[in-house]
């Protein structure tokens, strides 16, 4: 092969549409400024609305090029949420004790992304669904409550499916 025609093919191969992931920035051109308020919450799950809304925001901030305002009067666009339901539910039990040694927690969301001007919508998810699981140790010197953690990895989950479902989504 000559230099000239792997020249050539480089060019060919550069231009197939590969490119680094992370950084979209798909949303319409006129979308600046997204507002992330804290979410409603249906469910008696303290602090919730404030960990996902936190963690979306982070995610924003670390892979688009928005500008995330707490003034949602002011911004392009709006993140409307809904905490629709929380579960919490063991699903492995101690055979010696019939205590649960793990718990799988669930949250059902519902969420839109709405150009402010006009109340158009760019992304919806009427129903989204997401679980986390998380041990319970059976000996109680050795007992650590990790619910906190594992919602906290929910949320971060939440955060970057959401993220990538609306970057996707255009």
């Amino acid at each position: 092969m000559t230099r000239r025609h792997a020249l050539a093919l480089s060019s060919l191969l550069s231009g197939c549409g590969y490119h680094v992931g992370g950084k979209s920035d798909l949303l319409p051109k006129n979308i600046q400024t997204i507002a992330v308020p804290v979410f409603k919450n249906l469910t008696g799950r303290y602090k919730l609305a404030d960990r996902l809304a936190g963690a979306i925001t982070r995610e924003f901030i670390a892979r688009t090029r928005y500008q995330i305002i707490s003034d949602a009067s002011q911004a392009d666009a709006v993140l409307t949420g809904t905490i629709l339901n929380f579960t919490a539910y063991p699903t492995i039990f101690d055979p010696a004790t019939g205590r649960a040694a793990g718990v799988q927690i669930q949250v059902n969301l519902q969420l839109t992304l709405s150009e402010r001007a006009t109340s158009k919508v760019l992304f919806t998810r009427p129903n989204y669904d997401f679980r986390e699981r998380y041990e319970v140790s059976v000996d109680q010197t050795q007992y650590f409550e990790e619910s906190e953690q594992a919602l906290e990895r929910l949320s971060r989950d939440v955060a970057r499916t959401l993220l990538s479902s609306i970057l996707g989504a255009f």
